[in-house]
């Protein structure tokens, strides 16, 4: 058994799904990445424009459709990885088959909640392709920003479904250390772990 950050993996069915969804996520935070630095350019840009007398047309409508964006795009992945700041002072405190549990909850209702977003955003992008909405100063079309919260949305929920199952498997055999889903960590241990992705160990030991 090998390990991504803290999230275990295996030789398992419901392990090379996790792998694989992981490898879409990790190219969708990149597209995220991508984009934060396209905004940084275009808010560099606008600010010598400005200077020079001649800003950045329609900045405002160009925020206003990459900032969501940039928000969206990488929230399977952080939830793949555990990032999402979360209470752990209860749950950190419980073991074995009553923290699966607790996990198991937790997420099934994060899955049900994903999937009233899912039918609220689509119906809110379809709207806005029957409309023709746009923003105010250039006129961009939204729906291509607004049609992103159902596709990435239904993407987390596919993700929500790999870590219910994953929890309830390890509710069943009692296991440690179930694979597909974010670890719980102390602070030691996350310390170390992001030192060693700091400093390329993680990985060197991979290979």
């Amino acid at each position: 058994m090998s390990a991504t950050g803290n999230v275990r993996t295996d030789s398992s069915l419901l392990s090379r799904l996790d792998q694989n969804l992981f490898k879409i996520e990790s190219l969708l935070n990149l597209f995220a990445g991508l984009i934060t630095l396209g905004v940084m350019f275009i808010a560099v840009g606008n600010i010598v424009g400005r200077y020079l007398g001649y800003p950045v047309p329609g900045y405002i409508d160009y925020m206003e459709q990459a900032v969501p964006a940039i928000a969206i795009l990488g929230i399977a992945y952080c939830q793949r990885l555990g990032g999402h700041i979360r209470m752990d002072i209860v749950v950190g405190a419980l073991k074995g088959r009553i923290l699966w549990f607790a996990e198991f909850l937790g997420v099934l209702l994060m899955l049900l909640i994903t999937a009233v977003l899912i039918y609220g955003s689509w119906d809110h992008a379809a709207r806005a392709i029957n409309l023709g909405d746009s923003t105010v100063d250039i006129n961009l079309p939204t729906w291509p920003t607004k049609i992103l919260f159902p596709i990435l949305f239904a993407i987390l929920s596919v993700r929500l479904a790999i870590h219910v199952i994953a929890y309830f498997k390890a509710m069943q055999t009692g296991e440690s250390e179930p694979v597909g889903v974010p670890l719980i960590e102390d602070v030691a241990e996350q310390t170390k772990r992001e030192a060693e992705t700091v400093s390329g160990l993680e990985e060197e030991q991979g290979k």
